[in-house]
């Protein structure tokens, strides 16, 4: 089956006279103009241009080709923009990045008040940085601030999250109060390790860090279980026993609730700032803003 691309590389290259020209009036690399034009050429089986050094000249077959889907191609083109334009002006869309739990957390209760569309992508902060300077999506939430030359990503920090120390409810936390009170932090350590530990496979930066800022070491253990969020985690805690280093922000409702329980907030504040990372050549602006505007309502702000 002939490439509907291939087809408009041949109207490009008919109207603009050369491959280099038709490149550019098609976004897209001359070799691979090329190559489309020899793969339509050997699908119709007829030579459709006269090479020269200056400019490509159309057969007389060509001719007849150009002539034969012209009017086609225009009919699709002004199709193509007049959804462009209508999907704009009607439905702009906005694609953000996050955590999950951040996600469930801050803007699924909000998603029905939105007045546009919304694409939600989860992922490592990692991928989803890359997807935004790849103009996949508009705004990423993120802890990591990248420093890239002649990048159209800008970084503004808009609150910190602070790493706690959590129990289940089942878990008899009496032992490490009394280490916690006497200051006594080998003694806490030893105690620490005699539990079962929780920890999820995108945050066990944030486990080690907490680990090495206030025992100066990095742990000697791998955590029991490693879930795929914090709020399976949570879950975990609110039934059963055991112990977890988790974002303040995700487990202050449970706190409140006495599902699970705040054991210590660690001698050094394990703290992230959080930023909002979004193009600057966004073009909805009033979107990103209601996004912003729905995490700043939610979360403690920081300029």
């Amino acid at each position: 089956m002939v490439n509907l691309e291939w087809y408009r590389t041949f109207k490009e290259i008919y109207e603009n006279g050369t491959l280099t020209k038709a490149s550019i009036a098609l976004y897209a690399s001359q070799p691979g103009v090329s190559v489309h034009l020899n793969a339509l050429e050997a699908y119709v089986g007829k030579k459709l241009f006269e090479r020269t050094s200056r400019k490509m000249i159309p057969t007389e077959d060509g001719k007849f080709l150009y002539e034969y889907i012209i009017e086609s191609l225009t009919k699709l083109e002004i199709a193509e923009q007049h959804f462009k334009k209508t999907t704009q002006e009607k439905n702009p869309s906005l694609n953000i990045g996050m955590c999950s739990e951040m996600f469930q957390l801050i803007i699924e209760p909000e998603i029905p008040k939105l007045d546009f569309d919304l694409v939600a992508r989860f992922g490592s902060h990692i991928d989803l940085i890359k997807d935004l300077n790849n103009g996949i999506l508009d705004l990423v939430i993120t802890p990591k601030k990248q420093n890239e030359k002649k990048s159209l990503v800008e970084y503004v920090p808009f609150s910190k999250e602070r790493i706690v120390l959590v129990a289940g409810n089942k878990t008899d936390t009496t032992q490490l109060q009394e280490h916690l009170k006497s200051n006594d932090l080998n003694k806490l350590e030893d105690e620490l390790l005699k539990n079962t530990w929780y920890s999820s496979s995108n945050e066990m930066e944030h486990f080690r860090r907490f680990w090495f800022e206030n025992f100066n070491k990095k742990p000697a253990f791998k955590p029991n279980y490693i879930l795929p969020n914090i709020t399976s985690i949570i879950r975990c805690l609110h039934h059963g026993n055991g112990l977890a280093l988790v974002p303040d922000f995700l487990c202050q409702e449970q706190i409140l609730r006495n599902e699970i329980h705040l054991v210590w907030e660690g001698k050094v504040k394990t703290e992230n700032t959080l930023y909002f990372a979004s193009r600057t050549d966004l073009k909805y602006k009033k979107e990103l803003d209601t996004i912003r505007n729905i995490f700043k309502s939610k979360m403690k702000y920081t300029e």
